[in-house]
């Protein structure tokens, strides 16, 4: 009987987690906790996080979700992402299909073990019952490559969380793990659903190697996303073509440029100009800034600069701005009152 009773008492806190689960989904503006998009031709892009490493409220850390044929990709893992996918209501532990890092610098992973360990923890924004699947590329030597040493490092650093959870909460094993995928050079590094991410190596500076780029092709619509690079021939040569390219940029005033700190940070990625002739040259239906770095300057100037190389069609995303790629790319804003996209 003592066992039976129990049985039931558990069950009766279950029920009311799980309501109160849903309560803050309903107060936090999403109905539902999302675990897969519905079926469409399009490409649907959310910018979940457009800043840098500087603690933003406003832009997040690096991160870029990628709906299509089904799946949600994610691009990047900067400081804050579960809160952005909290935000749309999605399911980050049931609803992410891959994990792909375009290198290790910190603020593109920053976000990682918070995905990991949220996303395996009872709720409707977790309850992850399989391994986490990571992709992030290799230098080609022997040893363990980027993603293979953070998958490790997480397990070691996490095991007293995991070991709890499984105890306590009896999370399933299977949901505590990293599937890790690594790669060297520039092919395709996923195919599924007829879905199609090819990485490609990017020029992030001399020291800061591996480091790329993706594109995600599905059926005839296509996505490019630079990551943190130079002006870079090799990225150019990958989005060509592409309907919306996503390029990471760094501005900074002539008073900023003069400090000796930020020139060898300034080398490392693109300036507005740079950017701009990228964008000349590729010709996507539709250019966006994320990874925005402004330095003693404002987003009128990076436009202004921009368009000296490229009088096309241009975006400076915005933390949950989404981009729905299909005959042509349309943009919109979160509307951040009504907790929604506008109709």
């Amino acid at each position: 009987m003592a066992a039976t009773g129990g049985t039931t008492k558990r069950r009766c806190i279950l029920a009311g987690t799980a309501a109160v689960f849903a309560l803050v989904y309903s107060i936090s503006g999403a109905a539902a906790a999302e675990d897969k998009p519905p079926m469409s031709k399009d490409i649907v892009v959310t910018l979940l996080g457009t800043g840098a490493p500087l603690p933003s409220p406003a832009r997040f850390g690096p991160a870029t979700l990628v709906q299509a044929g089904g799946l949600n990709l994610l691009f990047d893992a900067g400081r804050g992402v579960t809160v952005r996918l909290f935000q749309l209501g999605m399911s980050f532990g049931k609803g992410i299909d891959g994990v792909f890092l375009t290198h290790y610098h910190s603020d593109h992973v920053a976000g990682l073990p918070d995905l990991w360990m949220t996303g395996y923890m009872f709720g409707p924004f977790g309850s992850r019952a399989r391994a986490l699947r990571l992709w992030g590329p290799s230098d080609g030597t022997t040893a363990p490559s980027g993603v293979a040493k953070i998958a490790k490092g997480l397990a070691e650093a996490f095991s007293d969380d995991v070991r709890i959870r499984q105890a306590d909460e009896h999370i399933p094993a299977a949901a505590t793990q990293i599937e890790v995928h690594d790669f060297h050079g520039d092919r395709v590094v996923f195919d599924e659903a007829g879905v199609k991410v090819t990485a490609f190596a990017v020029d992030h500076g001399e020291l800061i190697k591996p480091s790329v780029g993706y594109r995600i092709d599905y059926g005839a619509r296509s996505v490019t996303i630079s990551g943190d690079t130079k002006f870079d021939e090799n990225l150019i040569r990958h989005a060509t073509g592409t309907d919306l390219l996503i390029h990471e940029v760094f501005a900074m005033s002539e008073q900023m440029a003069k400090l000796p700190q930020l020139k060898p940070i300034a080398a490392h990625h693109t300036s507005p100009e740079e950017a701009g002739t990228v964008f000349s040259r590729v010709k996507p239906k539709l250019a966006a800034y994320s990874h925005i770095v402004l330095l003693g300057t404002e987003v009128r100037e990076l436009l202004s600069r921009t368009q000296s190389t490229y009088q096309g069609p241009l975006e400076v995303g915005e933390d949950l701005m989404r981009f729905t790629i299909g005959d042509r790319v349309v943009a919109k804003r979160w509307h951040s009152e009504l907790r929604k996209y506008p109709d």
